[in-house]
Order: structure tokens, then C-alpha cells, then sequence
């Protein structure tokens, strides 16, 4: 929130009011948000609503907004930006600590208070503790305690006043809520913590407090959150574990405009402190965060210990198991699936791959029903919450994922934090994980150090898809290892080779052009000579055309899944037309607009950041139960928007949650959604556009990506020749992990010992 008086462009049209706090009607202190009535004179008296953080009666406010009506609670002044002070006379004095803002003070105390020290009590209050002793039924103790609580909340007033010039009142309440009456100084100190400890302050936001508050270009700590900035915006946006040096000084050079020698000085000290880490791969040198390094060097031991120490079944066992299974479920295993099942039983890791309608499911269900009848507690997981969903409908079993399996919490506003970890390890003898292509380095170091050794992993994935939106490429890597048993099932099954969807699929995998001319099966072509036809086409065919073949309840199956953001048919313009012709304004629709972006009841929505804190609950068999957490790519249906309270009510499959207006830059529409947001997740009904776009997103892999993604159709729209451009673009995402030369350490050896 900007103050009132530095001027930003859009207060210009906006009415300033100022007046006094006579009743806080409602105050979420999580956010900020406040209705709260005030006097602007002996006669008139306003209901004002909006972020106003900490508003206390008795304090005067100077408020810059502009009249609204609500359709329930009527006139009302909507607070865009404020300012507010202590009172100053002896009357306002008085209503303000009347209304018990400060502990220990009610309305008798305060009178007597006010009485004997006026316009003085707040110098009083703060400086001369020892002087509220003197007033009737007040004692030294209660003195000092009530001088203390005051601090306290000057303390909040100083810090969101501090905060205010520099960004909103939902924010600054997490920088008071992180550092207390402390903050100002702390930033002060070092502003760059502000980017490193407090969720939503980016590194730009950061480094230009910091230039106002007067730190110099070339300051460490200004280098080192640069350093660290850079590695992990290229964990985040390439997938890079490590940054070699010889890349990552002259970035920094480049970013922050500084010599190579306060850069290498820097990195200097971030090495000796412990919070960068340097390791020669091959001969580079590569700089790891702390964390990233804890993280791959801890996978690849924890992953050798589980292999070493897990207990094996020896090959007639394995078979007398294998072929109960066959007798009583009345099936005959192919060699392949056989093998894989007979891996999984004698392997502490194991990894099964394989392309769509290879079997996969067949296989985890033997060994699910072998590892039950050997007495062993089985956990099914996956990284998201669609792909768990699948794995239970898959198994019949329930399957969670992966941040529920391990308990995630939220700690201190900073980082998620996981119950399940090596002093609290998961229960179950078998873990086994879907879709485990989209795990990330952090998220396996975070599940293997849960599971306890003896323990059998399993992780099933398809290798081919794209790799994971965090660091790392851990299933990649560990199958190119070699060093732990693994099954890549290339065998087509009979049902399967009546999908067009599949054949198509492992068509494009194997470089080969799919089938586009055949209209009776589950996989549609429709050429389109642009991108502006290509866009009109997908929108009739999700408003209009597949409603009036199948039924209007197939609108609730189609997913839109497109390469990119941009351009005609990207997701930014699609979901702008889709919105408008599948669900347009109406008068009985409430909305909010969010900068360019209106959101309105009845929306598909999606996460577009991992929220780890944001509370959900849910119906489980008649009883309520609650949960934490909405992660990057779930999608939802706005349910509510509740313009009063700025609230808006959204379900995520069968989770209810509740987000406030300042939440709302974590959502965006999902009618349509890139391929990278799709991972992890299967639709009914996919409808794939097809446009000419940077050749670094048209990839092989993307396509075949978005291609299994559907399980009973797959329209493709669009252009025919940048589909065999596609097939023809094996390009391979290359990330600086260095898994591989961990693991080798451990590779060879007969028995496993490193």
C-alpha cells in the first residue's frame, strides 16, 4: 500500500476522507481487511471497508477511496490507501485506550489515566512507566506491564507504518508477524531478508528498498541475495540443481551491474558461511545452494541404503508368489510385467516405466496384492492431488500425495515443513509413487527421508513426458544410472491398441507421424490455416459442438491444453474467449476484477504457486474434515465471491477454500492450461491447438505429453505441419544436476556397497 502523499498515478481520481475510529464492526487479522465506522465530524458518521491492518478506536485516519453501494450493507467508503495516527487530544486519548487496546487498561483505568496526565499519557505510557504508579488501583507491576504491552503495539504502528511506503498492508502483516516490533530494524540491517524470509517479496521488490535505504551496489549482502536469487530462479524456471561458476558470476556481473571481483568476493563468503556449496563435476565448478546440495547428496544415500538393507525373496519364492496371482485372477503376465513384478519384490528401489496401455497398473496391482499377502502396510502416492486421485481409482486404494502422505505443515510464514521425516518415519513397508517424472529434487529428498530403511520404494513414471517444474531431473537420472533395478515396459496390450489416443501416442514417442485422417476412433484432426481460426474452432468445440453431440455434461470433462501462454491459441487469449462464451457477466454472478483479469462465480480456476499454508476442508462420509495447502497447477471452480467481507469461495475437486482479494494473483483462469500445468493430471477430454510458436516449446516430448494426458478423446486444431515439426524436435531440456556423479559413486559394486 502506497501512503498517502508519495502520489501514485491511480489516487489521482480517488476522494480523501479523514476522520476518527469510533467502532471496529469487523477485523480479519490475518489480512488486514477491517470494516470499521467513522466519525468525520460531531454529526456525520461513515462505514469504511478495506485493508486497514490493526485499526484501533480512537485513532484518526486520512483515507483516500470511493463510494460503493452494497446490495445488503448499502453506502460504504472503500479505502484504496491510508494513513492513520495516535490520537493527540485528551478526548480522542481517551476513547482509544477506552476501547482496551492496550492490556490492562479498560475504561475506569483509562479515565484516571487521561485525568491525571492528558494530552502527556502516551509519553507516559512509553517513556515514564514508573509514573502510572501513581494512579489509584495501578501498582509497579501493573505499571511495567501495561508500559511493555504499549511498546508493543507502537511497535505494530511503527512497523506498518515503515511497511506502507513500500508495499501492501496483507504483506506488511507478515513482516510484522515474521520479526514483531523488530522488523524495521531488521530491515534496515539487511533489506535483502525481506526477499528470503517473507512469502511474495520478490528479489526486484527487495533490491529497491534497499537502494533507498541506502545500500551501496556492491554490498555483500546485496551480491550474496543476488548469488542466491539467480540460483534459484534457474531452479525454479530451468529446472538447474547447480549453477557452473563460469555461468553464474557473469550473470550476477550482468544482473547487478558489479565488478568480477566484488562477485567472486561474494560467492567467497557465501562458500565459507556454509550457504553456497562448491563441487567439481568432471572439471567444473559448480555452485550449489545449501539446500540443494543437502538435497542431492542426501537422495543419492538414502536411495543406496534402501537397496543395501532391504530384505530379498529368493526366485522360487518370487514364482510361487507370481503364479498364485496368476491362478486365482485368471491372467497370464507378460514377460516383461513378470520381470518388473519379480524386481519390485527383491529391490529396496525399483523403477517401472513404460508409455501409455503398456500395463503399468497390471503390475502394480500383482505386487500390491503380493506385498498384502505377505503382511506388508502399502502407501500409494504422487505428487499432485488429480494423480492421486487416478492411482486410487487405478487400485483401488486410497493414494495421497505426496505433501499429505509425509503431513506438511506450515512453519513461521517462510517454508513448508514435513511431520514425517528420519525422527518420525512413515509407518508402511511399500511406498509406492505414480507419475514419479514430475517429482523434483526437493520433494524426493523430503520423501526419502520419511520412509525407513528395510522399506521398498517403487516409483512408476514415464520417463518421456516432460521433466519436473522444480530442480532436477531425479527420475531421468535414476534410470540412467543403472544403478537400481529397472523395467521399461514397451509392449502395447490388445484393448490398448484399439485407442487411437495410444498408438498415436507411442507414434509421436518413436518419432513417427500419428494417424490423422481416421474419424471413428478417439483421436481427431482439424486443420486450421491460422491461429485466429485455430482459437474460434477450440471454442466452438467446447461451447457449442461437443455439447450438442454428447450432451451438455461433457463441458465439465474438456480440458484445453495448449503449448504455450502466448499468442492467439496460447492460454492468456483462449481463456479470455472461452470466459466470455462459457460463462459470461450476469447480473446474478458477482465478480472481481484483478488488474486485467475478472474473475466471476462459476470460473475454472488455477493455483499457479505451491500455497502451503492456505487452509481446506471437505466432506469425507457426512464428517468435516480440514487440511492445508494448494499447490501449483490444482484447479478449481469459483463458488463464491463475497464482495463485503473481500472474500471468494473456491473448490479444488471436493476441497472448499477460502481466499481473500490479496490472495488473488495466485490464481488464474484454467478453461485453457499449458502442457507444463497439465503434468500429472488425466481429462476426459482433450483439446489440443496447434500453432506455429518458438521451436524451444514445440518439442517431441511436450507433444506426446499433452497427448496423454486424455483418457477417451484427444481433438487436435490447428496446424499440420508444426505437428510433424514437433515429432521431428527431439530436443532434450538439459539441467545442471549432478545426480549422475553421485550415484556413480555407488555404481558397480556386486553387493552394493559403496
Amino acid at each position: 500500500m502506497c501512503p498517502i502523499g508519495t502520489n501514485p498515478p491511480e489516487q489521482k481520481d480517488l476522494l480523501e476522507l479523514e476522520g476518527v475510529i469510533e467502532r471496529v464492526i469487523y477485523a480479519n487479522e490475518e489480512n488486514g481487511y477491517t470494516v470499521c465506522e467513522l466519525s468525520l465530524s460531531d454529526e456525520e458518521y461513515i462505514t469504511a471497508v478495506g485493508t486497514m491492518p490493526y485499526a484501533v478506536v480512537g485513532e484518526s485516519v486520512k483515507a483516500l477511496g470511493q463510494w460503493t453501494v452494497h446490495p445488503s450493507f448499502g453506502r460504504q467508503f472503500k479505502v484504496e490507501y491510508f494513513e492513520k495516527q495516535l490520537p493527540a487530544t485528551a478526548s480522542t486519548i481517551l476513547k482509544y485506550l477506552s476501547s482496551k487496546t492496550v492490556k490492562g487498561i479498560g475504561p475506569k483505568t483509562a479515565k484516571l489515566i487521561v485525568e491525571q496526565f492528558g494530552e502527556d499519557t502516551f509519553d507516559v505510557l512509553e517513556n515514564h512507566p514508573d509514573w502510572l504508579a501513581q494512579v489509584p488501583g495501578i501498582s509497579q507491576k501493573k505499571a511495567t506491564e501495561i508500559s511493555a504491552n504499549f511498546r508493543e503495539q507502537f511497535g505494530i504502528r511503527s512497523v506498518m507504518m515503515f511497511c506502507q511506503n513500500y508495499f501492501g498492508p496483507s504483506t506488511a502483516v507478515r513482516v510484522y508477524n515474521r520479526w514483531g516490533g523488530s522488523a524495521v530494524d531488521v530491515i534496515r540491517e539487511n533489506p535483502y531478508l525481506l526477499c528470503e524470509e517473507i512469502y511474495g517479496i520478490s528479489f526486484e521488490k527487495a533490491d529497491s528498498i534497499a537502494r533507498e535505504l541506502g545500500t551501496k551496489r556492491n554490498a555483500p549482502e546485496r551480491i550474496a541475495a543476488g548469488i542466491r536469487y539467480l540460483c534459484t530462479y534457474n531452479a525454479f524456471q530451468n529446472g538447474h540443481v547447480f549453477l557452473p561458476e563460469e555461468k553464474l558470476i557473469p550473470g550476477v556481473m550482468q544482473m547487478l551491474n558489479i565488478e568480477q571481483n566484488d562477485a567472486e568476493d561474494a560467492l567467497e563468503l557465501m562458500l565459507s558461511s556454509g550457504r553456497a556449496v562448491c563441487v567439481k563435476h568432471g572439471q567444473r565448478r559448480c555452485i550449489y545452494l545449501k539446500e540443494y546440495h543437502e538435497a542431492e547428496t542426501y537422495v543419492c544415500r538414502k536411495m543406496d541404503l534402501l537397496d543395501r538393507v532391504c530384505e530379498r525373496q529368493s526366485p522360487g519364492d518370487i514364482d510361487r508368489w507370481i503364479e498364485k496371482i496368476e491362478s486365482e485372477e485368471q491372467i497370464q503376465y507378460a514377460k516383461l510385467q513378470r520381470r518388473a513384478i519379480a524386481m519390485a519384490l527383491d529391490s529396496g528401489v525399483m523403477v517401472l516405466t513404460g508409455g501409455p496401455g503398456t500395463g503399468k497398473t497390471t503390475v502394480i496391482r500383482a505386487v500390491m496384492r503380493i506385498f498384502d499377502d505377505m503382511g506388508l502396510h502399502i502407501a500409494l502416492a504422487a505428487p499432485t492431488g488429480r494423480a492421486a486421485k487416478r492411482m486410487s481409482e487405478a487400485t483401488q486404494m486410497e493414494a495421497k500425495t505426496i505433501h499429505r502422505l509425509l503431513e506438511m505443515e506450515y512453519a513461521d510464514d517462510v517454508e513448508p515443513r514435513f511431520r514425517r521425516d528420519e525422527n518420525n518415519l512413515l509407518d508402511e513397508d511399500v511406498i509406492i509413487v505414480d507419475e514419479a517424472s514430475m517429482i523434483d529434487i526437493m520433494l524426493m529428498h523430503a520423501l526419502l527421508r520419511a520412509i525407513h530403511p528395510g522399506a521398498h520404494l517403487i516409483l512408476i513414471g514415464d520417463a518421456d513426458q516432460l521433466p519436473p517444474v522444480g530442480a532436477g531431473y531425479v527420475l531421468n537420472d535414476i534410470i540412467a544410472s543403472e544403478r537400481f533395478s529397472t523395467v521399461q515396459l514397451t509392449e502395447i496390450f490388445r484393448q490398448a491398441k484399439e485407442s487411437l489416443i495410444i498408438t498415436n501416442a507411442h507414434a509421436i514417442n518413436h518419432g513417427e507421424a500419428p494417424d490423422l485422417t481416421t474419424k471413428n476412433k478417439d483421436f481427431f484432426f482439424m486443420p486450421r490455416p491460422d491461429d485466429k481460426s485455430t482459437a474460434e474452432t477450440v471454442a466452438q468445440l467446447y461451447a457449442l459442438r461437443l455439447p450438442r453431440t454428447y450432451g451438455e455434461q461433457i463441458r465439465d470433462e474438456i480440458q484445453v491444453i495448449t503449448p504455450s501462454r502466448k499468442g492467439e491459441a496460447g492460454t492468456e487469449m483462449l481463456n479470455a474467449r472461452l470466459q466470455a462464451v462459457l460463462n459470461p457477466p450476469s447480473p446474478d454472478k458477482k465478480e472481481k476484477k484483478v488488474r486485467d483479469t475478472v474473475f466471476r462465480e462459476g470460473d475454472r480456476v488455477m493455483q499457479i504457486k505451491n500455497n502451503y499454508d492456505i487452509p481446506w476442508e471437505r466432506e469425507v462420509m457426512g464428517r468435516t474434515q480440514d487440511g492445508i495447502g494448494i499447490f501449483n497447477g490444482d484447479i478449481g471452480v469459483i463458488r463464491r465471491i463475497n464482495l463485503m467481507e473481500e472474500t471468494m469461495e473456491i473448490v479444488f475437486d471436493d476441497r472448499r477454500v477460502t481466499y481473500d482479494f490479496s490472495m488473488l494473483d495466485e490464481l488464474e483462469h484454467a478453461y485453457a492450461v499449458t502442457v507444463h500445468k497439465s503434468q500429472g493430471s488425466e481429462y476426459p477430454v482433450v483439446i489440443l491447438p496447434i500453432y506455429k510458436y518458438t521451436m524451444k516449446l514445440l518439442t517431441r516430448n511436450l507433444l506426446y505429453t499433452a497427448v496423454t494426458r486424455a483418457s477417451r478423446m484427444v481433438i487436435m486444431v490447428g496446424d499440420e505441419e508444426t505437428i510433424h515439426k514437433m515429432i521431428a524436435n527431439n530436443r532434450q531440456t538439459k539441467r545442471y544436476t549432478g545426480l549422475p556423479s553421485y550415484f556413480a559413486q555407488y555404481h558397480g559394486d556386486a553387493d552394493g556397497e559403496s
